[in-house]
């Protein structure tokens, strides 16, 4: 995790791993493994670009573990109750959230800002783009097809894992459009979409 992460990241995220596998089992563990080497994959594209603009995050802190770690290791802890699903979803959320981020800022034209649908600079809170969408539509479904083989989902429980993930990551967007005026901040837009995620599947899916 050296260069990804920071100390405190490591420490937090080998925290959370530990929790995922002792209270939801090995394949917990495994799908956040997915969500995180894909996450570091999706950053490290065309890296040399997104420098040339400013918008290359190199190495995270614990408040970005934190934010993306939390509501799945309480959901872990929850399974017994609430199945494995939500727990999926939260994750595909970010996922989608993750790849929509990282691949929207390559988009040739301006982000649309949701506030006044106008167009925005590259990594603009609050903003889509076409590669975004696209973009968030793919992370969901990589997180959608890996867990039809470590949870045994169903392909449709996996497509709706997918969809939900892909719908999880615009509210994070709407959310984006309050942090880009200071009314919270990246931290707690990644935790509303998990929670989004969360909450969507249990109803649709479960």
């Amino acid at each position: 995790m050296k260069g990804v992460l920071d100390t405190k990241g490591v420490l937090l995220a080998l925290f959370f791993g530990a929790v995922l596998l002792f209270a939801g089992g090995l394949a917990y563990l495994a799908l956040m493994l997915v969500f995180f080497f894909l996450a570091i994959a999706v950053t490290k594209y065309e890296y040399e670009i997104k420098k040339d603009m400013g918008l290359y995050e190199h190495e995270r802190g614990w408040e970005n573990v934190l934010s993306n770690g939390l509501l799945p290791s309480a959901l872990a802890l929850a399974s017994p109750v609430v199945g494995p699903v939500p727990f999926i979803a939260s994750i595909s959320s970010v996922m989608a959230d993750k790849f929509g981020s990282e691949l929207g800022v390559l988009d040739p034209k301006d982000p649309i800002s949701l506030f006044d649908m106008k167009p925005v600079k590259p990594g603009t809170s609050g903003a889509m783009s076409v590669m975004g969408t696209v973009g968030s539509l793919s992370g969901a479904a990589a997180i959608g097809v890996a867990s039809v083989f470590l949870f045994q989902l169903t392909p449709t429980q996996g497509f709706l894992v997918a969809l939900i993930g892909l719908v999880g990551s615009i509210i994070d967007t709407v959310f984006g459009v309050f942090e880009e005026r200071g009314l919270g901040t990246k931290g707690t837009t990644n935790f509303i979409c998990s929670l989004a995620g969360a909450i969507l599947a249990y109803y649709l899916i479960i």
